[in-house]
């Protein structure tokens, strides 16, 4: 690894000056998106952090005080299995590619656009919300999943440059110049476009639209392009993070309205300053239904072009017997569909069987606390922008509404304003001390790294 050049890299960047010139051209108006961009107010404290510093599995990682600006983003790829051959689509057991097939090039290049799209929106939704961090653990946790989320940035980009000559430097331009939430130049998802302006949408997005970019990662894993699938590869080491902190921390909250209700004997514990669980019931409702949206539709010839290619595979694709999908059928919309046409559907299901895990160990929580009320995720058909219900309207349990009945009832199944701006009050700005931290959360059952909760995760620059 080449931790201490100007790009850190495990792919040899210095013998190879054309690509080493251009990402060093591009670094700087990363950082000057950074600058514009990142998370405000904070860029001149000391943050413990963990940086690359290893691709091998046990030790990769170092944890030290940094200044964002100065964290060490690179390119860092998993490393090479040898022999590898294709494992799935019209190309299945042919070796892997280690340049991009000329006949699949503006498929490959869609799809690692696509995914690179994601990193710096979840950046700029976020870039504010350190104002209001309930602790110094949080705010470090915050500012952990922002500068990796830069990083992926880097993973996609040096695959743009390394691949796909000037299209790929145009394409990376142009992830700096689109905007979360933008009217002009939008982020080209729309989940990455809606505005995360406190701490209970973060963790719903660190835990559902986070899990979302856990399987898109895992299916990208499988590509037969053998660059890609180790730069994902490497990728979820660190998206892992990313989704024990939105879990843990919607655990936190619930377990808060918990001990609440318990000590007071307050069922409204809006009154005692606290996220009420019908509250958290809206924001799952929310996070999680713009987030199915992400797989894309339920039948989708580009999802079975991206197969058949062997660009695009199912999560853990060698659990499945049949590679090949030109058989076989899959159960979508009440329908029988071809396999490979449902390939969205079948990665969007497993992605629903880990949610519900989450949602599993949130109830606990309220189980344990012997307090009667279940959290639980909305059917799939509720409040889709794509697909085969995105022309109707769903309550939560799947049921089909008017459209006026949506527009009545709608504030019963949705974040309204009034909730809205409940949590963002509760949210109030102010920075935390060391060891202290908000009423409406719990502390976590443990540190960072071995330290304690009582440790200076930021410096704050006096």
């Amino acid at each position: 690894m080449s931790l201490y050049e100007r790009i850190p890299n495990n792919v040899d960047l210095s013998n190879d000056k054309r690509l080493l010139r251009a990402l060093e051209h591009w670094l700087p108006n990363y950082m000057q998106w950074w600058s514009d961009m990142g998370p405000e107010g904070f860029q001149a404290d000391d943050v413990y952090l963990r940086t690359a510093t290893s691709v091998e599995p046990g030790g990769w990682a170092h944890f030290d005080y940094v200044k964002m600006p100065d964290y060490r983003w690179g390119i860092f790829l998993a490393p090479p299995e040898h022999d590898r051959l294709v494992g799935f689509g019209d190309h299945m057991g042919l070796p892997v590619w280690q340049e991009v097939p000329g006949e699949y090039r503006n498929m490959l290049r869609r799809l690692i656009v696509t995914q690179g799209d994601t990193e710096p929106a979840s950046v700029e939704q976020q870039r504010l919300l350190g104002q209001s961090a309930p602790s110094l653990y949080d705010l470090r946790n915050l500012f952990q999943v922002n500068v990796e989320e830069g990083r992926h940035l880097w993973a996609m980009v040096y695959l743009l440059h390394s691949y796909f000559g000037r299209d790929g430097r145009e394409e990376s331009e142009e992830l700096l110049e689109r905007r979360s939430g933008s009217s002009d130049k939008p982020r080209i998802l729309e989940a990455f476009n809606e505005p995360i302006e406190d701490w209970l949408s973060f963790y719903m997005f660190t835990t559902f639209t986070d899990r979302d970019g856990k399987y898109q990662l895992l299916a990208l894993a499988e590509s037969g392009f053998d660059p890609l699938s180790r730069t994902t590869r490497f990728m979820l080491t660190e998206e892992a993070h990313h989704m024990f902190v939105g879990e843990s921390g919607v655990r936190r909250v619930v377990r808060r309205a918990c001990e609440i209700m318990r000590e007071t004997g307050d069922d409204d514990v809006r009154r005692q300053g606290v996220v009420d669980l019908p509250t958290v019931q809206k924001y799952i409702n929310l996070w999680f239904s713009l987030s199915l949206d992400l797989f894309g539709g339920e039948v989708s010839s580009n999802a079975a072009s991206f197969f058949s290619a062997g660009m695009k595979g199912r999560a853990q694709e060698p659990k499945y017997a049949d590679h090949l999908a030109l058989e076989g059928s899959y159960a979508v919309a009440g329908e029988d569909i071809p396999l490979r046409n449902a390939m969205n559907e079948v990665l969007r299901d497993s992605y629903i069987e880990d949610c519900e895990k989450c949602l599993e160990r949130w109830n606990r929580v309220i189980t344990e606390h012997e307090i009667p009320y279940q959290l639980r995720l909305p059917d799939r058909r509720f409040h889709r922008h794509i697909g085969a219900y995105a022309a109707h309207r769903f309550d939560p349990a799947g049921h089909r509404l008017t459209v006026e009945q949506w527009n009545e009832r709608r504030d019963e199944f949705l974040p309204g304003e009034k909730d809205s701006a409940y949590v963002r009050n509760l949210m109030a700005p102010g920075i935390p001390e060391i060891g202290k931290i908000a009423h409406w959360i719990s502390k976590p059952t443990t540190g960072i790294h071995g330290k304690p909760f009582e440790f200076e995760y930021v410096r704050r620059e006096q």
